[in-house]
């Protein structure tokens, strides 16, 4: 590829990747790659569109990496992992995740992490690799799960992003925190989305691609301010409150630079996965190193 050749770039509007990416996408970062089209989308979008092999370089779930590592590794940068902050099974009313089976839950996404995470938790709710859906389970945009459960027109639900701060808001009563689910059993932080490249832009660009993203997540903790227009616009109804809170959950150290316990994270992550059968086998190295 022709070293001036823009890349495409894929990440949601959420308020944390915007917020990681505000420096980067104005042309705030000196010396970074070029990126055109930028394509700001649900991240089940990404997912599907990384399935397709469409961008460049795009935010996705580390459940729909598990599916693209053939075509795609993982930046050390820009990732979302954490303590207290993964997905949450909802419901109107109580009920005993032993019944989920027969009943309709809502999944933000057939390859989010938030469905991966249910298929670990129950493993009758989430069929092998390259199976079809059970007819119980339904798919649904993040933003949809909460107004559809209070409606009455699913029993449960796994939500994801700011709905773990309004849930109780809405009535719902919290079934399982996923999350916390993940963490007691692992031991581990849990990941939830990161940025893949495609393998084929070589190590040159690869690296160049990550120290983008964090000089850009740097100018963005010296200056929030500055981001503060550009996340808002792309943040719906959230208020500042939900918008903040937002941010401080997803994005932290590992948001920077993975580390070892990030690493180890993931790579549990894509193993367990693989063993339940949920993910493919590949020889692939899932994360870029010094090797590419």
């Amino acid at each position: 590829m022709n070293h001036h050749t823009p890349l495409s770039l894929g990440f949601s509007p959420c308020p944390n990747d915007t917020y990681i990416f505000h420096a980067l996408v104005h042309g705030l970062v000196t010396g970074a790659p070029e990126f055109a089209p930028i394509c700001l989308e649900d991240v089940e979008t990404l997912n599907q569109w990384a399935l397709q092999s469409r961008l460049d370089v795009s935010k996705l779930s580390f459940h729909a990496l598990g599916h693209v590592l053939e075509d795609y590794v993982l930046l050390p940068a820009g990732a979302a992992l954490g303590r207290g902050c993964g997905p949450l099974l909802v419901a109107r009313e109580q009920l005993d995740p032993a019944e989920l089976p027969g009943k309709r839950v809502a999944l933000p996404g057939r390859y989010t992490t938030a469905a991966m995470l249910l298929g670990l938790f129950a493993p009758a709710c989430l069929p092998a690799a390259g199976s079809d859906l059970p007819a119980n389970l339904r798919l649904l945009r993040f933003d949809r799960i909460m107004p559809a459960l209070v409606a009455g027109e699913i029993d449960a639900g796994v939500i994801i992003h700011e709905s773990r701060f309004t849930y109780r808001q809405r009535g719902l009563k919290l079934l399982v925190d996923l999350g916390a689910w993940w963490e007691e059993m692992s031991g581990l932080p849990i990941p939830l989305g990161g940025i893949a490249a495609r393998r084929s832009l070589g190590q040159e660009k690869l690296t160049a691609i990550a120290d983008a993203i964090r000089h850009s997540l740097a100018q963005a903790r010296r200056n929030p301010a500055g981001a503060m227009e550009y996340i808002r616009r792309h943040a719906g109804e959230l208020d500042n409150e939900v918008m903040r809170a937002h941010i401080d959950l997803y994005v932290n150290d590992f948001s920077y630079e993975l580390g070892a316990e990030g690493k180890q994270a993931i790579t549990e992550f894509i193993r367990r996965g693989r063993q339940a059968g949920i993910l493919p086998a590949s020889n692939q190295r899932l994360l870029l190193d010094k090797r590419g």
